[in-house]
């Protein structure tokens, strides 16, 4: 019998606060024989676990301190997760047989909503895993295993030696390191999948500052992503909502003139409306959650849209 490969768990976080505290715990329920946990926070803790390696890193990037985990662990896979996420018991139990596929440099999972999250939490949760934000909703709902070649780090697994080899997670951007990571990872050759029975829970930003601010953030990232490095960023479910965008300004600019223009925005708005709200209803059957939800599908892709469109303009981040 095969002996399973060891796993290194790597966390990185600013502090350790109430959801990482719930993040380590949960790691040390893991159903799995063989292996560590590395956490690393800015700063030294008052927390202590036996059998957690704690690695204070000082204010560095995720991915600086993504490599200063893999630097200080040993585990022939190396899994991560954000500190404000925590894993199922069976995480590490069924992601290793993934990696007996030798073309599979890395796997990811579902990023689910946690029961516990608040009534704006949960509705932001709702936001992205609607089918308005196309195939990335896949990435928040269970069910699904097909090969991509984009993966969030917050629900990430790679064989240490692929990662070492593509010359480690990228310093400079966050966000946006995972998308390096994975191009860099294809680029080598290498299969990316995602796969239904590793989830996660993760804690979601509330609508509608956070959850926005978060947009905007990746909506930057992506569009100058998609101008500097080409690859997963120019997948066309990361164009529409700028196309979407710029396609009402210049019918709502048009409606003056014609009439026909104003028609056909009307109609294009009436057609998203029930669109979004369709999408919100498969979602939730709470009517309460509907409007905040609606809205919120609303705005996540006229923000996105919009800093994609600022980060094709960036020189730089």
């Amino acid at each position: 019998m095969n002996q399973e490969p060891r796993v290194s768990v790597i966390v990185p976080c600013k502090e350790v606060d109430a959801y990482a505290r719930e993040c380590i715990e949960h790691c040390k329920q893991l159903r799995y024989d063989d292996y560590e946990i590395v956490l690393l926070p800015d700063g030294p803790i008052s927390a202590h676990w036996d059998d957690v390696k704690v690695v204070p890193t000082g204010a560095i990037t995720p991915g600086a301190k993504r490599n200063i985990g893999l630097a200080t662990s040993s585990g022939e896979i190396c899994g991560f997760l954000d500190s404000d996420a925590y894993p199922r018991r069976d995480w590490l139990h069924n992601a290793v047989k993934y990696f007996r596929d030798p073309s599979v440099g890395a796997i990811g999972g579902p990023s689910l909503t946690p029961g516990r999250d608040s009534f704006k939490q949960k509705a932001s949760g709702y936001v992205t895993s609607s089918f308005m934000v196309a195939g990335l909703s896949t990435r928040y709902k269970q069910g699904t295993m097909r090969e991509v070649d984009d993966m969030p780090s917050c629900n990430f697994l790679a064989r240490r030696s692929v990662i070492e080899r593509v010359g480690g997670w990228n310093e400079r951007y966050w966000p946006g390191e995972d998308t390096l990571m994975c191009l860099a990872i294809t680029r080598l050759g290498h299969r990316i999948i995602l796969v239904s029975d590793i989830a996660v829970y993760h804690s979601r930003r509330p609508l509608f500052v956070k959850h926005l601010t978060q947009v905007a953030r990746f909506g930057l990232h992506r569009g100058f992503f998609a101008k500097r490095f080409g690859g997963n960023s120019l997948r066309l479910t990361y164009l529409v909502p700028s196309i979407f965008l710029v396609m009402l300004l210049l019918l709502a600019v048009m409606s003056f003139a014609s009439g026909f223009s104003m028609y056909l925005l009307g109609t294009v708005l009436a057609t998203y409306t029930l669109g979004s709200l369709l999408a919100t209803i498969v979602e939730t059957r709470d009517i309460r959650m509907i409007p905040i939800v609606c809205a919120g599908i609303w705005l996540t892709h006229l923000v996105y849209g919009t800093y994609f469109i600022g980060g094709l303009l960036k020189q730089d981040l």
